[in-house]
């Protein structure tokens, strides 16, 4: 038969069990405030040394350009000629950027070529690319032209045939016969998918998009107040990618 444990017995083991729970207690603490310690170090540590995403590099020598090659500050715009945000800031933006920084030497324009909206966005991409790899100052005219004459983008107008009399009609210094044979033939459709491909991989999910020194600039197409800070920081930087 089990003898009943003494009182004073009991006390002592009740207190040593006490101890030795408040000590589990107190090494947990330590544990937790350890792991936590150990949690917000990481978290430091992965915004210090995370890389900062690098700016996209561009070849700029394969592209349009607007302005002087050597210009400090590069921008290239990715649009589609049937994209009514696209005419936009060729007709309001354009403009105001070629005034203030392209003719004074600071900024070079350079476009690429992001056709989704429909299949004659392509081919109006074919035929400015024709028009480019003809004559570069052309390229610009034609630039303009096109906005000048877009129509809605949900129908087709960006057809052969309005392409090159467009470009007669407004006496481009081009071979039209060469620029209907371009179209035709698709000759530079894989200039154009380069480009499309360059687009995707930046991550660039509308048009148009622009990319000051390799940098996308996040703000508002229409915002010329915002791109004229972007521009201005990245000519105090002094660098261009």
């Amino acid at each position: 038969m089990t003898q009943p444990m003494k009182k004073s017995a009991y006390k002592s083991q009740r207190k040593a069990e006490q101890e030795r729970l408040e000590k589990q207690r107190k090494l947990m603490r330590k544990l937790i405030l350890a792991t936590g310690i150990i949690v917000v170090l990481g978290i430091i540590a992965a915004i210090i040394f995370t890389p900062k995403s690098d700016p996209t590099n561009f070849a700029y020598d394969t592209l349009p350009v607007l302005g002087q090659k050597d210009a400090p500050v590069k921008i290239v715009e990715f649009g589609d000629y049937k994209c009514p945000s696209c005419q936009y800031f060729s007709q309001n933006v354009k403009p105001q950027l070629e005034k203030e920084y392209i003719d004074t030497g600071k900024v070079s324009l350079y476009f690429m070529n992001f056709p989704f909206i429909g299949e004659d966005s392509q081919t109006a991409a074919l035929a400015a690319q024709s028009v480019f790899h003809q004559n570069n100052e052309a390229f610009w005219k034609y630039y303009d032209l096109l906005y000048k004459n877009q129509q809605d983008e949900h129908t087709v107008w960006a057809t052969p045939d309005f392409l090159v009399k467009l470009a007669k009609d407004n006496a481009l210094p081009v071979d039209y016969d060469k620029l209907q044979s371009d179209i035709a033939n698709a000759t530079y459709e894989k200039e154009v998918n380069s480009h499309a491909s360059t687009a995707r991989a930046a991550k660039v999910q509308s048009t148009p998009t622009l990319f000051i020194n390799g940098k996308e600039f996040t703000g508002e197409f229409s915002d010329y107040a915002g791109i004229k800070k972007a521009i201005d920081d990245a000519l105090a930087a002094g660098t261009s990618k």
